[in-house]
């Protein structure tokens, strides 16, 4: 039986915080996992650049409420629960992807949270589980499931490497590059019919 791991940020959706960089015209906050491989390292700079100009949750998410999906991504979805489960593992924050995912048709996701203070400040993250995206596709395999797994970035290659197959999405010429096992693909039509084949 198999279970299909996706990544959100960069595959379904926009990236969050470059979204946010530009509304809020804060350059430094464009980085992402693309960029930096250390989560852990991203996050508590992020938090900090924040803190220096006294933004919070509310903020943030008044961006989001303005991202829509990427073209098609809602239909690519549709077509991929039509033949099998599927699990959204990202490393986003539930108080960030609740309404991508009413956008998204509620598909399952698994996060992280945010600590939030009461005046909006957020003042830490809390992981769900180190190393969040592998664990995950190991739990999954315990239990009985051939997992295929598909992301952009440096964190989703565990996942990836650990899968029946794997699939890199429009990611970076540099990740293509340093990973060419990996077959990369730039459109949904693609790589359905990658998961499809994989499947058999």
């Amino acid at each position: 039986m198999y279970i299909t791991c996706l990544d959100l940020e960069g595959v379904l959706v926009p990236e969050i915080w470059i979204a946010f960089a530009e509304a809020s015209g804060i350059p430094e906050l464009k980085k992402t996992t693309r960029d930096e491989p250390d989560y852990d390292k991203l996050m508590k700079y992020r938090l900090a650049i924040l803190k220096e100009h006294g933004l919070g949750l509310k903020e943030i998410q008044a961006t989001i409420a303005k991202i829509e999906p990427m073209e098609g991504a809602r239909e690519f979805l549709d077509a991929l629960r039509e033949i099998g489960q599927v699990i959204i593992i990202s490393d986003t924050f539930s108080q960030f992807a609740t309404p991508l995912m009413k956008k998204l048709g509620w598909p399952t996701i698994f996060c992280n949270s945010l600590e939030v203070a009461e005046d909006g400040t957020i003042t830490g993250f809390k992981m769900r589980c180190e190393k969040s995206k592998l664990t995950t596709v190991k739990a999954l395999q315990s239990i009985g499931f051939e997992t295929i797994a598909s992301g952009d970035s440096f964190n989703d290659l565990g996942m990836i490497e650990a899968s029946k197959a794997g699939f890199l999405f429009r990611s970076t010429e540099q990740i293509k590059k340093d990973y060419p096992q990996y077959p990369a693909y730039e459109t949904y039509d693609e790589l359905l019919a990658a998961i499809k084949k994989a499947m058999v």
